[in-house]
């Protein structure tokens, strides 16, 4: 018992406490923005963010990973809190908790099997990009004070783990926040700082039910807000579970996750805070500065409730400057610039399905919308591709009389066209011999194939006879197929 403890909390506890405590630094803006987003009073988003953090950190199945309130989620509740109100948030916040945990005793996360390795790069590159176009607002129209800022931020940053035996040991982004925060308080600059971003709440959280009618109308409401908001969450928490896993070069209990998000959001929703996901930006902050365990995300989640609460004096100096730093190393450090790179080699299919998954996240700001761009256009390639994988040959007997087709490959939608026209339908013959014993019949398309065929056939006057089906083409042609039912001569000639 003590064991397991220790190999699932304790094993890195220096390296979990101190990127948890840059993560926690780095959540306070983004939940304030989301909040902000979403149309709430920052402190939902703020007890969102501590609460989701926390309880992820003990029923989440990917340790290691930083969930909290996030932007893609927060775009969902626009329109809802416009016309309903904070409330009716609550409720579709608790409703999209069921629906996960229901998606996890489904096993729905194993679906991500289905996500090809060139939309996960689309995703990554696509948040790359919107993490580093959401600091743009943070440079426009400011003094010349906030760049050297920014710039001595990046250089914290990048050169600090160089200095010897320290630079190792604490993170550069923990560094370059309380360097630059020393910095302009000591100087006294007028940049723009956390306390700007809205006020930090003063109280604990407290258990809060959603005060809302509880009637089927009221469900009309919600579900449709709640049922986006489990897609879009369970969606991008999968994706950053499959990239830590990479970083880390771990693995991670995918349906455990989907059970432990809809755990957080319930717990949220009940704490006065809206539903959230993972966030693959602290994800990444998280891992870079050390990050690995459980205990990461516990410390995030509970300093950021300290710090927002007990310490909203300080925290609200921390210059947004050194915030934007982190962040665009977090974009920089996110990007997968072997993806660049390796566009002279890769297949143009493998290609374009990384850019339009880039295009459509970052045209919509969807998450969702770009990856099922992206795994739609893969499945599409992959079945045209083994669509070609059909071979069809034949040969005749010495008395002329009898041919037989040899069927070698996958027949399906995509090559059901193909089968069909390597046959003669003209050719007077006496027999027909379909010989599938290399082949495998997939789908309906594939059986309403072969019925056209040897219908066709027949109505020429021609015996056919369709050999070596295995089981599982046998199971589906016995099914669905209809050239060995009466009449079926005349139902395809339309009598």
């Amino acid at each position: 018992m003590l064991q397991s403890l220790k190999n699932t909390w304790f094993f890195n506890l220096r390296g979990d406490v101190l990127a948890g405590l840059v993560v926690a630094l780095a959540l306070i803006p983004e939940a304030i923005a989301f909040s902000i987003i979403a149309g709430v009073d920052p402190k939902v988003g703020l007890y969102a963010s501590f609460c989701i953090a926390v309880v992820i950190a003990f029923v989440g199945g990917r340790p290691g990973m930083i969930s909290a309130a996030t932007g893609a989620m927060a775009l969902l509740m626009v329109t809802l809190v416009k016309d309903h109100g904070l409330q009716y948030l609550l409720a579709a916040s608790l409703l999209c908790g069921l629906l996960q945990i229901g998606a996890g005793y489904l096993k729905l996360g194993s679906l991500m099997r289905f996500v090809s390795r060139s939309v996960v790069t689309g995703f990554v590159n696509a948040l790359a990009i919107l993490i580093f176009m959401a600091q743009l607002p943070e440079l426009t129209n400011v003094t010349w004070h906030v760049y050297a800022m920014t710039a001595a931020g990046l250089g914290i940053i990048y050169l600090f783990p160089y200095v010897p035996v320290i630079g190792k040991v604490i993170p550069s982004p923990l560094v370059c926040i309380l360097t630059l925060t020393a910095v302009a308080i000591a100087l006294g600059l007028d940049i723009r700082t956390v306390g700007d971003m809205g006020e930090l709440p003063d109280t604990l959280p407290i258990f809060l039910w959603p005060d809302v009618p509880l009637t089927f109308e009221t469900l009309q409401i919600i579900f449709p807000y709640s049922a986006a908001m489990a897609v879009v969450g369970l969606l991008e928490s999968m994706m950053t579970a499959t990239i830590v896993d990479d970083l880390t070069d771990t693995s991670s209990d995918k349906n455990r996750e989907c059970k432990g998000q809809g755990v957080a959001n319930i717990a949220s929703s009940l704490l006065g805070g809206m539903a959230g996901c993972a966030m693959i930006g602290q994800s990444v902050i998280n891992v870079k500065s050390g990050g690995r365990g459980r205990l990461s995300t516990l410390i995030a989640g509970s300093v950021l409730l300290i710090m927002v609460v007990f310490l909203s004096d300080w925290v609200s100096q921390i210059p947004m400057a050194a915030l934007v730093a982190v962040m665009i190393m977090v974009s920089i450090g996110t990007f997968s610039w072997d993806s660049i790179r390796n566009l002279k080699h890769y297949p143009l299919s493998t290609n374009i399905v990384m850019l339009v998954t880039v295009a459509v996240v970052v045209f919509t700001h969807n998450l969702a919308f770009g990856v099922l761009a992206g795994v739609l256009l893969a499945a599409m390639f992959f079945a045209n591709k083994i669509g070609h994988f059909l071979f069809i040959s034949s040969e005749i007997d010495a008395n002329g009389t009898q041919r037989t087709y040899n069927i070698v490959g996958q027949v399906f939608f995509s090559s059901a066209d193909k089968f069909i026209n390597a046959f003669d339908f003209r050719e007077a013959l006496d027999k027909v011999c379909i010989d599938l014993s290399r082949a495998h019949f997939w789908d309906i398309t594939a059986v309403a194939a072969l019925d056209k065929v040897v219908l066709k056939l027949r109505r020429e006057g021609t015996e056919v006879e369709v050999i070596g089906l295995n089981q599982a083409s046998a199971t589906i042609v016995d099914r669905f197929g209809v050239h060995d039912k009466p009449d079926a001569v005349d139902n395809l000639m339309g009598h």
